[in-house]
């Protein structure tokens, strides 16, 4: 699948179901752009709405990881 091919809330979903299933996952914006194939734009929006949303949150070092997950 690639990004042409969803919506950012198809992709909240996906990306969502990843973090679950992988505890302590931590990705940089470059990372998580590449594990799913995105544009640049739709990296930005995905991650935005997942930070405002509250599933995850961005670490001291720039990398992406669950709220729940171990600081």
């Amino acid at each position: 699948m690639n990004a042409g091919q969803n919506t950012v809330e198809g992709w909240i979903q996906i990306v969502r179901g990843e973090y679950s299933e992988v505890p302590g996952l931590h990705l940089t914006k470059r990372q998580f752009q590449r594990l799913w194939g995105l544009d640049p734009s739709t990296c930005d929006a995905l991650l935005e709405a997942l930070v405002e949303g509250g599933f995850l949150r961005q670490c001291w070092n720039g990398t992406y990881a669950r709220v729940d997950a171990g600081r």
